[in-house]
């Protein structure tokens, strides 16, 4: 009887578990107490908010100091899909007040973490964003999706060509609304549309070399876009 009872609570706090993470679907609490601590920027700090996913998550881990020496918030939760980002994008993004923010994100819509998507479907969600931003004042860096040949988790979708097509429609959106657009991709890609062996181990997240190549690329498009009225 006591197994049975030890059981039964093992069972129904995965349930709870279950029901929490179904409630909490775009995860508002990852950093509702940092967002809380934070506060609003100083009067001269050109605060800068990184919206993405893993590979976002994965940059303040590999390269603390470009956090920590430059006013850069990261707010990417690994996994994530751009439904679930758009949703919390006032949340992470918008009440942060920030003077910029970068959105990298797509890779885990065409590996269909959150179910199929099309790419329009994906494309309306960035540009959602994008254009949210804009009408709090934010300015907006449209990054490309970082090149990947096959998804380790779930291998054979081929989504090399997607994320090719869905670049391109990421660069026409951001050239016809004079938005930047940060081209992670062409200088990471290898000649299978994948990326290069020496940016990543898994073929889809950066290692520390991965991320040098984007840090160079991304300061530049921080840079440009603080400049631009």
């Amino acid at each position: 009887m006591k197994n049975l009872k030890l059981a039964f609570v093992f069972l129904l706090s995965i349930f709870i578990g279950e029901q929490v993470n179904a409630q909490d679907w775009a995860n508002f609490e990852r950093y509702r107490s940092d967002n809380e601590k934070i506060g609003m920027p100083q009067t001269d700090e050109n605060r800068v908010v990184f919206m993405g996913n893993s590979i976002t998550d994965g940059w303040i881990t590999n390269c603390p100091d470009y956090f920590s020496d430059n006013p850069y918030v990261d707010r990417g939760i690994s996994g994530q899909t751009t439904p679930q980002m758009l949703v919390r994008f006032r949340a992470d993004v918008i009440n942060l007040k920030p003077v910029v923010v970068t959105i990298l994100a797509g890779t885990n819509d065409i590996a269909g973490n959150t179910g199929p998507s099309t790419l329009e479907m994906i494309a309306d969600n960035i540009f959602s964003m994008a254009e949210l931003a804009k009408s709090n004042g934010i300015k907006v860096i449209l990054s490309s999706v970082l090149p990947v040949y096959d998804y380790p988790w779930k291998p054979g979708l081929e989504p090399a060509d997607k994320i090719v097509q869905l670049n391109e429609m990421i660069k026409t959106y951001a050239d016809s609304h004079k938005m930047l657009y940060l081209d992670y991709y062409s200088s990471m890609v290898d000649d299978r549309k994948g990326m290069k062996a020496e940016y990543s181990k898994d073929g889809v997240h950066p290692n520390k070399a991965g991320y040098e190549v984007m840090m160079d690329l991304c300061t530049q498009a921080i840079q440009e876009v603080l400049v631009n009225p």
